[in-house]
């Protein structure tokens, strides 16, 4: 018997090792990857981009001073508008698009280019009524409150108005420690919403839909709402110290992504909702945003396996992804 258990237990550990060590290649490959990406785009793509930033950095100062000049005394009101207001109006704007295809299903080609067909053509108007609102109450009677809340904190970390604007390298950089930041943030606590103590409580009413639209990206329980979609897009910008123009840019394309991860269409030339999307549909996999977190822990291991993860990709044509990869008859 000691014989056998002991047989066991070394069959076991190469086994652990491996999975340790194939962990750590992983890791070392996207991290290298990422470095010589980096590397080549700093000598290529940066390079015409700090061209044209240069060429216009002094227009854009210009127009900051003059801002701020017009604001003196009242720079909070400037914040607000740039941290809530403008992020919200491009929310809406680019939203108020795609409610038109999901009500209508009109221009056909756009609905088209529907990931999970038969499903929303067209959405049920009541549904719709009710998560609108929800939306809306997240918006401004929570996202906009902690918006307010969060100016004194940056305003005595480090000024979000201080009159120079961020240099193209530094604003490239805040960009990406946010995304990295929102990742890690996101992962975990989406995933910790899945636990069966808080699923049925606070992330059901998320899964209510499992074939998404746009506009639910920020339909959730307010609890939710604050832990998973305001804290790890907030966090990076505290932490920081971030400048007014980076952060308006940083909430307003976190926000369009969102929309565009849930918006149930997998558009040309827009990033692919098909991990997001399947989230939705099965609801155990696929937690992270960028896919990273969830390679490493193994939570997409079912989406690899489907046609939807060959579909994962960036559509650089106009010929719908589910024309050129269609589903198995029997998932059909």
């Amino acid at each position: 018997m000691k014989d056998n258990a002991g047989s066991e237990l070394k069959a076991k550990k190469p086994k652990q090792e491996g999975h340790i060590w194939g962990s750590m290649r992983r890791i070392a490959f996207i991290l290298g990857s990422g470095l010589l990406l980096s590397v080549a785009l700093w000598n290529s793509v940066m390079w015409h981009l700090q061209r044209f930033w240069g060429a216009s950095g002094h227009f854009w100062q210009a127009q900051w001073e003059r801002l701020l000049w017009n604001f003196e005394g009242k720079e909070w009101i400037l914040f607000i508008t740039g941290a809530a207001l403008v992020p919200g109006l491009l929310f809406w704007a680019f939203n108020g698009l795609l409610l038109v295809v999901d009500t209508t299903g009109k221009p056909g080609c756009i609905a088209r280019y529907r990931i999970q067909q038969g499903k929303n053509q067209p959405v049920d108007p009541v549904k719709l009524r009710q998560s609108i609102r929800t939306v809306l109450s997240n918006q401004y009677m929570i996202s906009f409150p902690m918006v307010v809340f969060l100016y004194p904190f940056l305003k005595w970390w480090g000024d979000p108005c201080r009159r120079e604007l961020p240099t193209f390298h530094w604003f490239l950089l805040e960009l990406a420690i946010f995304t990295l930041i929102e990742e890690v943030l996101f992962y975990y606590s989406h995933r910790l919403l899945h636990h069966p103590t808080f699923y049925k409580r606070i992330h059901k009413k998320h899964h209510e839909w499992t074939a998404p639209i746009g506009v639910i990206s920020l339909y959730a329980h307010p609890v939710e709402h604050v832990a998973s979609n305001m804290l790890p897009a907030a966090v990076g910008p505290l932490l920081m110290g971030a400048h007014l123009s980076s952060i308006t840019v940083w909430f307003s394309l976190a926000l369009i992504i969102t929309s565009i991860s849930h918006c149930g269409y997998h558009l040309p030339f827009l990033p692919s909702p098909e991990f997001h999307d399947y989230h939705h549909l099965k609801f155990n996999q696929c937690y992270g945003v960028l896919g990273v977190l969830d390679h490493l822990h193994g939570t997409d291991t079912m989406f690899k396996q489907t046609k939807a993860y060959e579909r994962h990709v960036l559509l650089l044509g106009f010929t719908p992804l589910s024309e050129s990869i269609p589903d198995s008859p029997k998932m059909a």
